[in-house]
């Protein structure tokens, strides 16, 4: 289940909404469930090209299509030094993904798909792996030993390094990806309005038909049939990342979730359950969802105060709720919390 959901301030609003030039279309891709929807007289011919484009990048990306640049990737083995030829769209997510594990100091890590796999998070055969075993996997888990080649043609393909052992997933990154290129699509063919539902990535195309911004309602990660709150946004990307979206229970008893710590390949643990990230870049907000979690509260206020291009909301275990003073104007927050806020000139 998803972290966030569009809500309507009353049903009078909701009915004016869907009946004005508006058009939808829900398809499944990439594992989850996408609801588009767009305003305008192009909306039609643009919903169209969006669902081209989901295919042709799920094509891509996919970790498991046995075609994909993605599974090309895994199975080089480390094979041709000079690279992989892959898709411009591949080079430039993996180049992103890369950026943001250096930047993250590596709370992002790409390369932790065989740990994931071991996991069984990408089969649903979950397990609590030997401790030996992980380590064994985890010394090929450095994203750093990707390496991007330079361009090798006009068509825009670039060729990619994986050593071997490595795997690579995209997973991280691949939705806020698919939201900022299906957004190119609407913005070159004219449309202003629109909300993306990519699995609970939520990324918006300006306002609302009538002005007023986009109502995007946050769960409760401890009840997930409530809201946390709600966020009311205009041309941009909300996206959630918490221990309660995949999860199973363990012969001890344990919870163990699918997010894992790059540093020791177990689910990350460092006192957060939920983490909002908003802001203009979906690549760049769902790869931060990610990385800020991994992080954990203390090191993700510190990331937020270096940076002046998101904001968050971060929900810790012991039901502590924080924004960012960023969204101190356009959060409304649930019953029964306390909200503190996080500036970014600590106070």
């Amino acid at each position: 289940m998803s972290g966030l959901l569009l809500v309507w301030q009353n049903q009078r609003e909701a009915q004016t909404l869907y009946t004005k030039d508006l058009y939808t279309k829900d398809l499944y891709a990439m594992d989850t469930l996408f609801s588009l929807r767009v305003y305008g007289a192009q909306g039609e011919e643009a919903l169209k090209q969006c669902e081209t484009r989901v295919r042709e990048l799920e094509g891509l990306l996919s970790v498991t299509r046995q075609d994909s640049d993605v599974r090309r990737l895994n199975a080089s083995d480390g094979q041709n030094i000079e690279g992989i030829p892959v898709s411009k769209d591949t080079y430039s997510l993996l180049s992103s993904a890369i950026s943001l594990g250096a930047e993250t100091e590596g709370a992002l890590d790409i390369t932790l798909y065989p740990v994931l796999r071991e996991w069984g998070f990408t089969t649903g055969e979950y397990r609590i792996p030997e401790a030996e075993r992980i380590q064994t996997l985890m010394q090929k888990v450095d994203y750093q030993s990707v390496l991007l080649k330079s361009s090798m043609s006009e068509g825009g393909e670039g060729a990619v390094y994986v050593p071997e052992g490595v795997e690579i997933d995209l997973g991280a990154v691949a939705k806020g990806y698919t939201g900022d290129c299906l957004l190119d699509i609407l913005r070159d063919m004219g449309v202003t309005s629109a909300m993306l539902d990519l699995g609970g990535n939520v990324q918006t195309l300006g306002a609302k038909p009538d002005g007023s911004p986009w109502r995007i309602a946050v769960r409760n990660p401890f009840d997930r049939a409530k809201e946390l709150g709600v966020l009311e946004i205009t041309d941009k990307a909300v996206i959630t990342s918490g221990s309660y979206e995949r999860y199973f229970t363990g012969e001890d008893g344990r919870d163990y979730w699918h997010i894992l710590d790059p540093a020791d390949g177990h689910p990350a643990d460092h006192g957060l359950v939920s983490v909002t990230v908003v802001g203009d870049s979906g690549v760049r907000c769902d790869g931060l969802s990610t990385a800020l979690f991994v992080m954990g509260k203390d090191k993700a206020v510190d990331f937020y105060r270096r940076q002046q291009d998101f904001e968050m909301l971060l929900v810790t275990k012991e039901g502590g709720l924080q924004i960012t003073e960023g969204l101190m104007d356009c959060f409304e927050c649930g019953e029964d919390w306390d909200v503190e806020i996080i500036y970014r000139d600590e106070r």
